[in-house]
């Protein structure tokens, strides 16, 4: 049996500020019958406006690569550090995040 040749390698650049990364508290996700767009977003505690930090857009197929690969990622954390622990579904978005509320 030959050997086959080793998948073509990908080089990828990563810039110092997209390095840094966002923080994101929230994701907001919408679709089309060609697109997938997810907002990250940033909800400050107290404040009610909110700004989108990133937009990424993906095609369908790569949309669910993604959610298989957050799967397999979720579940290899979950084996080493436990259970995530989800907020209760009643409770719903806590836009103050639990804590006071701010005043001027």
């Amino acid at each position: 049996m030959e050997n086959q040749p080793n998948a073509t390698q990908l080089n990828i650049e990563l810039s110092e500020e997209i390095a840094e990364g966002i923080f994101s508290n929230l994701a907001i996700i919408t679709h089309s019958n060609t697109e997938f767009i997810v907002d990250f977003i940033r909800v400050m505690p107290g404040i009610p406006k909110a700004k989108v930090k990133s937009r990424i857009i993906l095609t369908p197929e790569h949309a669910k690569r993604l959610m298989t690969a957050l799967e397999d990622n979720i579940e290899k954390f979950e084996n080493i550090n436990g259970r995530i622990k989800s907020p209760d579904e009643n409770e719903g978005f806590p836009m103050n995040f639990g804590g006071p509320t701010a005043q001027a």
